[in-house]
C-alpha cells in the first residue's frame, strides 16, 4: 500500500506541474529515447513549454479585453452566440497538455509503420505536431465514452489510415499546383484535410448545376495584390475588434482598443503558433530516421504540414473572402451558439477547396460557403467538452466569466460530431445510438474510398492531357 500511495503521489506531483512542464520533461525523456542528442533533446522540451505558456497567454489577452463585450452583445440583442471561438489555440494547448497525446502518437507511428509495411500507403507522416488533431478527436471521444480507450484508438487508427491514403492521392494534384517533378517526394498529411471527400461531393453537384461557373473564375494574384495589408491578419484582427465593439455598444475608446487587441491577438496567434513545429521537429527527426532504416530501397512520400500549399495565392484569397462570409453566416445559422474570432481565417478549410478544384476561385468560395455551418456546428458542439478539459486542466483563459464556454472553429467537425455520437453511444449502451454509430462510420468510410476513386481519375486525366501536350510539342 505504501508503494502505490508513493506512486500515486509522485503522479500527481506530476500531473499538478502543470502541461508546459509535463511536456517539458515528456519530449525531452522521448527525444533522448530515439537518440538524439541531449541539447537537442532539452531544447525540443523547452520549446513546447514556452509554445504552450505563450499560447495561453495570448488567450487570456484576447479573451481579457473581448470577453466584456461578448457578454454585453448577448445580453442587449438576445443573440446566443455565447460561446467564444479561440481558433485552434485551445485545443493545441488542451491535447499538448495531456499525456494522451503522445498515446495517440505512438498508435499513429504504429498504423504508419505498419501501411508502409505492407504497402497500404507509400507515406510517411513526419509531421508528428499535428497529431494534437487527432488527439482533439481521441479526448473527445474518451470524454463521452467515458474513457473507453480501446475504442477510441480504433477510432483514431481508422482515420490516421484512411489520412495516409489521402496523402497518396492527393500527390499527383500537389505536383500540378505546385510546379513539382515527378522526383518530389513531398505531400501533405494534415488532418483538416480529411475534409477533401465532403468537398468533392459539393464540386461534383457544382459540375452538374453549375456547369458554367468556370467561365467566372479571376486572377486570385491580382485579387491579392489589391486586397494587401487589408487581408492581412493585423487587419483582419482589428476588424474583429471594430465588429464586435459595435455589437457590444461600447464607446469608441473601447472599439479601438478591441481593434488593436484583435490585430496584435490574430498576428501572436500565427506567430506564437510556429514555435510549436521546432519544439517538435528533434523528436520527429529521430523517429523518422528510424522508420527511414526500416524501409531502404523504397521511394516515399515525406508528409509535412499542409504550409506547402500556402504558396498558392488561391487559397489566401479564398480564406479572405469566407472571413465576412463566416461572421454572417454565424450570426443567422440555426443551432450555432459561436461567434467566429480566432478561427475566422478559414486555413481548416482552405487546402482542401484547392486541391479538390485545382485553384478554381469561384468553385472554391461557392463550396466553401455552403461548407461554413459544418464547422460551426461542430465548434457548438465540442464546447462543453473543452470548456470542461480547460477548467480541469487550469488554463480557462482569464478575461471570461466563470460560466463562460469556449470552443473553436476548427479543422474535422464531421470527425468530431462522430466522436461524439460514438462516445455517446458507449457511455449508454443505446441500441439506437449504436445503430447510429455503425451507419455513421459505414457512410464516412464509403465516401472516403469514393473520393479516392474520384481522385484517381482526376489524377489519371491529368497525366493524358500531360502526355497530349508533350506529343504535340514534340
Amino acid at each position: 500500500m505504501k508503494m502505490i500511495d508513493a506512486i500515486n503521489s509522485g503522479f500527481n506531483f506530476f500531473i499538478g506541474l502543470g502541461g508546459p512542464a509535463i511536456m517539458f520533461v515528456v519530449i525531452t525523456i522521448l527525444s533522448l529515447i530515439v537518440g538524439v542528442s541531449i541539447s537537442k533533446s532539452i531544447e525540443g522540451g523547452l520549446r513546447m513549454a514556452v509554445a504552450l505558456t505563450g499560447m495561453s497567454a495570448v488567450i487570456s489577452l484576447l479573451t481579457s479585453a473581448f470577453g466584456p463585450a461578448l457578454e454585453s452583445f448577448v445580453e442587449s440583442t438576445g443573440v446566443s452566440l455565447s460561446v467564444t471561438d479561440l481558433g485552434w489555440a485551445p485545443l493545441a494547448v488542451i491535447t499538448w497538455g495531456s499525456v494522451y497525446t503522445l498515446y495517440f502518437a505512438f498508435i499513429s507511428l504504429i498504423v504508419n509503420f505498419i501501411m508502409l509495411a505492407t504497402k497500404q500507403t507509400t507515406t510517411l507522416n513526419v509531421d508528428l505536431f499535428n497529431i494534437w488533431n487527432y488527439s482533439v478527436l481521441g479526448l473527445l471521444l474518451m470524454y463521452y465514452s467515458d474513457n473507453n480507450l480501446l475504442i477510441t484508438s480504433l477510432f483514431i487508427s481508422m482515420l490516421y489510415a484512411l489520412m495516409l491514403k489521402n496523402a497518396d492521392v492527393m500527390k499527383p494534384t500537389i505536383n500540378e499546383l505546385l510546379d513539382y517533378d515527378d522526383k518530389n517526394i513531398t505531400t501533405t498529411a494534415h488532418p483538416s484535410l480529411l475534409i477533401a471527400p465532403v468537398v468533392m461531393v459539393v464540386n461534383k453537384l457544382i459540375d452538374v448545376v453549375l456547369p458554367f461557373i468556370d467561365k467566372f473564375d479571376f486572377d486570385a494574384v491580382a485579387l491579392n495584390n489589391k486586397i494587401g495589408f487589408w487581408g492581412s491578419k493585423f487587419a483582419i484582427g482589428a476588424y474583429l475588434g471594430i465588429f464586435i465593439g459595435f455589437l457590444g455598444q461600447q464607446s469608441t475608446a473601447e472599439i479601438l482598443t478591441l481593434a488593436f487587441t484583435g490585430g496584435v491577438a490574430l498576428e501572436l496567434f500565427g506567430l506564437v503558433g510556429g514555435w510549436f513545429g521546432p519544439a517538435i521537429e528533434p523528436l520527429s527527426n529521430g523517429i523518422t530516421k528510424h522508420m527511414s532504416k526500416r524501409f531502404r530501397g523504397r521511394k516515399l512520400l515525406i508528409a509535412i504540414d499542409w504550409p506547402i500549399l500556402a504558396t498558392k495565392a488561391e487559397l489566401w484569397a479564398v480564406a479572405n473572402i469566407l472571413a465576412p462570409i463566416l461572421l454572417v453566416i454565424a450570426i443567422y445559422l440555426p443551432g450555432n451558439s459561436v461567434l467566429p474570432l480566432g478561427g475566422i481565417i478559414l486555413t481548416v478549410l482552405a487546402p482542401a477547396l484547392l486541391i479538390v478544384t485545382k485553384g478554381k476561385v469561384v468553385r472554391m468560395t461557392i463550396i466553401g460557403t455552403i461548407l461554413i455551418p459544418v464547422f460551426l456546428w461542430g465548434a457548438t458542439f465540442i464546447a462543453d467538452f473543452v470548456t470542461q478539459t480547460s477548467i480541469a486542466m487550469n488554463n480557462f483563459p482569464a478575461g471570461l466569466p466563470a460560466d463562460a464556454l469556449i470552443s473553436a472553429v476548427d479543422s474535422d467537425p464531421i470527425e468530431k460530431m462522430m466522436a461524439i455520437l460514438i462516445g455517446q453511444s458507449v457511455s449508454t449502451m443505446d441500441w439506437t445510438l449504436i445503430l447510429y454509430s455503425v451507419l455513421s462510420v459505414i457512410a464516412y468510410v464509403g465516401l472516403f474510398f469514393w473520393y479516392l476513386k474520384q481522385m484517381e481519375k482526376q489524377n489519371e486525366q491529368s497525366l493524358s492531357q500531360d502526355e497530349t501536350i508533350e506529343k504535340k510539342a514534340m
